[in-house]
């Protein structure tokens, strides 16, 4: 009998229980909801309704111009053969003559009260009609700016009334010395 020595392994498998925590990354999907303006340019078309003016009241006011004033006589005259102190002369004819005949039939009043040369503030709805935006002009209302002219308003027009067959287009008729 042949005794043989054997070495004998015992496997042992050992079990453990072990607890497997997985991560896990939590995506939470938020809704955004943006509020977006829409400013959209609209074009306007303004129909604009043009007035058609008859030439009579400022032929009228021609005629008393150079009634009062000499006015058309001395803008038709050449000047360039005269002194400066001739000029001078027949400008304060035309100067007084013009005034009188603004005085008698027109009342003017200023369109700003502000004095001349000083800071104004012109407000969104301004009338554009009545201030005239010079320089930079950029931008919309409100406008800072310097009153340059205070601009003037007819308030009232008083010319003489015309007979029916009166041609206003005479306005110095000649003139013949008997």
């Amino acid at each position: 009998e042949v005794v043989k020595e054997v070495e004998v392994v015992k496997e042992v498998e050992v079990v453990k229980e072990v607890e497997v925590v997985k991560e896990v990354e939590v995506v939470k999907e938020v809704e955004v909801i943006k509020e977006v303006e829409v400013i959209k340019e609209v074009e306007v078309t303004k129909t604009v309704v043009l007035k058609e003016s008859t030439p009579e009241a400022a032929l009228q006011l021609l005629t008393l111009l150079q009634q009062d004033a000499r006015f058309i006589d001395f803008i038709q005259e050449d000047l360039s053969g005269y002194s400066d102190s001739d000029i001078g002369a027949a400008a304060r004819v035309v100067h007084e003559g013009s005034k009188k005949t603004l005085e008698n039939y027109f009342t003017l009043e200023s369109i700003r009260n502000e004095d001349e040369e000083t800071s104004v503030r012109l407000e969104e709805g301004f009338n554009a009609s009545e201030v005239r935006l010079t320089g930079n002009v950029v931008g919309k209302a409100p406008f800072n700016g310097t009153l340059i002219h205070k601009g003037w308003k007819a308030t009232e027009v008083k010319l003489p009334k015309l007979t029916a067959e009166h041609d206003a287009s005479i306005v110095a008729p000649a003139e013949v010395e008997l």
